[in-house]
């Protein structure tokens, strides 16, 4: 039994350091904990945990205007004396952190993708949908053979159907449709990211339409941007997408659609403190 988080602190431009969304980071934890029989980590002590965690090593949170953050990785796990298959007696939680720099030093640049026809990312109704322990392992083999043939990012389908698209490895599936709505998979095995969630904010903010649904791998064709978003990297636009003998390019090709842009500078803006957070996402380490 072991699950885990990953979220960020900023320096922001008024000295302050600060959590991005770290209650959604405690409630997406709980859910995970549910999922294998763990006694979940009430969201104040987990939020705690982690501003302490960022306290203690205060001196390694990255300036403001360098670009980096330090990232957070909580972890809990099943401590307790035993081996038959069955809950844990004992648990233990440990905050990890780490400085990390700029993702993209000179500036958001697209890469081509490949959708991964050969393996599955997740079985349905397993645990694709929790952020558990394994559950990118098995994305090992297929991403070293996607980097092989020069594709830094791979896209998995449904493993049901291999009709629909899903996540790509370790990031969701964004999209801006051919109508201009913000489009991401609607999925069972999908993890809720919460880079996600703030993008389609953001996105419906902007007077956008914005819409969780299942996405044919046929829809592919028409969508105006794509991107893969998560806590590393916020997006990573895609330019090219190869689907079996097909090169699918998106109507940006090599530049960053408008609309990823946009959300992109928005998320950033706020995370360092350079946009005001109407929506009381940042919460301050005292």
């Amino acid at each position: 039994q072991s699950c885990f988080e990953g979220l960020k602190a900023f320096q922001c431009k008024d000295g302050e350091v600060r959590l991005f969304r770290p209650d959604e980071n405690a409630k997406r934890l709980a859910k995970s904990c549910e999922r294998v029989c763990m006694p979940p980590i009430p969201e104040e002590k987990f939020i705690e945990a982690c501003k302490m965690a960022v306290r203690e090593n205060i001196e390694f949170v990255p300036p403001y205007g360098s670009g980096g953050a330090l990232y957070i990785r909580p972890l809990l796990f099943g401590s307790g004396p035993k081996i038959g298959l069955s809950p844990a007696d004992e648990y233990t939680m440990i905050v990890l952190v780490i400085p990390v720099g700029d993702y993209y030093k000179g500036g958001l640049k697209p890469v081509s993708g490949i959708v991964m026809e050969e393996f599955d990312r997740a079985a349905p109704r397993g645990v694709g949908n929790v952020k558990v322990a394994g559950n990118y392992a098995g994305d090992l083999l297929p991403n070293s053979y996607a980097k092989q043939k020069g594709f830094p990012i791979c896209l998995y389908l449904d493993a049901l159907t291999k009709s629909k698209v899903e996540e790509f490895s370790t990031s969701n599936f964004v999209a801006v449709d051919k109508d201009g709505n913000y489009v991401t998979p609607a999925s069972e095995t999908i993890l809720a990211s919460i880079t996600n969630k703030s993008l389609m904010e953001l996105a419906a903010d902007e007077g956008m339409g914005t819409a969780r649904r299942e996405i044919p791998v046929e829809e592919l064709l028409t969508l105006r941007e794509v991107a893969a978003c998560g806590t590393a990297v916020v997006v990573t636009p895609l330019s090219k997408l190869y689907y079996k003998e097909d090169t699918i390019t998106f109507g940006v090709g090599d530049a960053v659609g408008p609309v990823t842009r946009k959300l992109y500078d928005r998320v950033r803006a706020i995370q360092n403190g350079e946009a005001e957070d109407t929506f009381n996402w940042m919460k301050t380490i005292h």
